[in-house]
């Protein structure tokens, strides 16, 4: 069949399905089999969604009124917990009409993209990324700059490859702290240079905050928009109950913007998917308008288990393996590990290598090239402690035995 004739259309195409997705599936399938995965591939929490929450959602799919379409753009409690808990959290004003509810974190960034971007334009994407964002970028006829960073660096870009990147048709940034999926954290004076960068050139920034509870140490999150005022007229904040309380499943995003792009985003919506299911915007409410306290409870799991997988990584020869700041992942280099034979196989890319370790030792983890950074891999510390050590312990047999 020739390309013309083909049904497909070129950009849906040429979309790539998720690795981190194609990972968990086929990690999971394994287990269905009997086999004994263990899998570093999700970018979940393995923590079941606090009792509140899910009694809030029991609640609501018994009320009739949430059985009927509801606005287009978020319940209206729901988008005033959102500008309050957002005032709460990270101090940045807005009102609800600054607020869109989407079906998801990725349905936040897919509006903003779509919305933002127009054909010959170009958002700089710092590398590694998560491995969604390239896609709607694509599917607006838009250019993805990509600007690799690297474990010598803290996986952070500068401020020389911002300007290197930048041409006249640089439309927007893509700004992750803390990221997915190395877990740096940018510090509050790399921000605000970069912030106000962007306002000196005229750039958008979208800034992906969905991590902003889950640092470590003397790590902490900053929202730009705060420590830059300057930028919130040209600046769209995504976020979302996802991560933070336990509710991946439950699909309840929100970007926060300009009440024009907001207003531009909310039509598309009306076309896409209309508003989020009336029972996860009534759990989403309990959960941004509620206590922190699991939260919090999380967070101190996810960092005894961050130090374990640290020293664990860390004493494996040729990996190396920056100490991860925030979210739930480690992004360690295996460059010097390629080229090794290993179970009498030699592999030569982190694709290679992650399909030798699941078919050896039976553990998942998701290949650099996913995530535009070939010869690293993430590995999620979101799974339990003993699936962990074991985890690691299977790869360290692997690699040096």
């Amino acid at each position: 069949m020739s390309e013309s004739s083909s049904p497909i259309s070129r950009r849906v195409g040429a979309i790539a399905p998720s690795a981190t997705l194609a990972v968990s599936i086929k990690a999971k399938a394994l287990k269905a089999a009997g086999e004994p995965v263990i899998g570093f591939g999700a970018g979940e929490p393995d923590f079941a969604t606090p009792d509140h929450i899910v009694e809030a959602a029991v609640a609501a799919a018994r009320d009739p009124k949430n059985h009927k379409y509801s606005a287009v753009g978020g319940l209206p409690e729901l988008k005033e917990a959102i500008v309050a808990k957002t005032r709460r959290d990270s101090g940045f004003e807005c009102d609800t009409t600054q607020v869109l509810v989407t079906n998801g974190g990725k349905h936040a960034v897919y509006n903003t993209l779509l919305t933002l971007l127009d054909e010959g334009d170009e958002l700089l994407l710092p590398a590694p990324y998560w491995t969604t964002y390239p896609e709607p970028v694509a599917l607006a006829g838009a250019k993805a700059v990509v600007i690799p960073t690297d474990a010598q660096s803290g996986f952070r870009v500068s401020l020389e490859q911002l300007e290197e990147a930048w041409t006249p048709r640089t439309k927007a940034l893509l700004f992750v702290s803390p990221s997915n999926p190395t877990g740096a954290v940018y510090s509050r004076d790399e921000i605000e240079a970069i912030g106000r960068w962007a306002v000196d050139k005229g750039v958008w920034v979208i800034t992906d905050e969905i991590y902003e509870h889950l640092t470590y140490g003397d790590n902490t999150h900053h929202s730009l928009p705060v420590v830059v005022p300057e930028i919130a007229d040209r600046c769209v904040i995504l976020n979302g109950v996802a991560k933070t309380y336990a509710m991946t499943g439950w699909r309840v995003g929100w970007m926060i913007g300009p009440a024009n792009v907001i207003k531009a985003a909310q039509n598309l919506q009306s076309h896409a998917t209309s508003n989020v299911a009336n029972v996860s915007q009534m759990a989403a409410l309990a959960a941004v308008s509620g206590p922190l306290d699991a939260v919090y409870e999380m967070r101190e799991a996810f960092d005894r288990r961050r130090q374990t997988m640290f020293r664990l990584l860390s004493g494996i020869d040729g990996v190396v393996t920056p100490e991860p700041q925030g979210a739930f992942y480690a992004f360690p280099s295996f460059e010097s590990i390629l080229g090794r034979t290993i179970a009498g196989r030699t592999p030569t890319t982190t694709l290679e290598l992650a399909d030798l370790f699941l078919e050896e030792i039976k553990v998942a983890m998701v290949p650099g090239e996913a995530f535009g950074s070939p010869g690293y891999a993430r590995l999620s510390f979101a799974l339990g402690d003993d699936d962990l050590g074991e985890g690691i312990g299977r790869i360290v047999d692997l690699l040096e035995g």
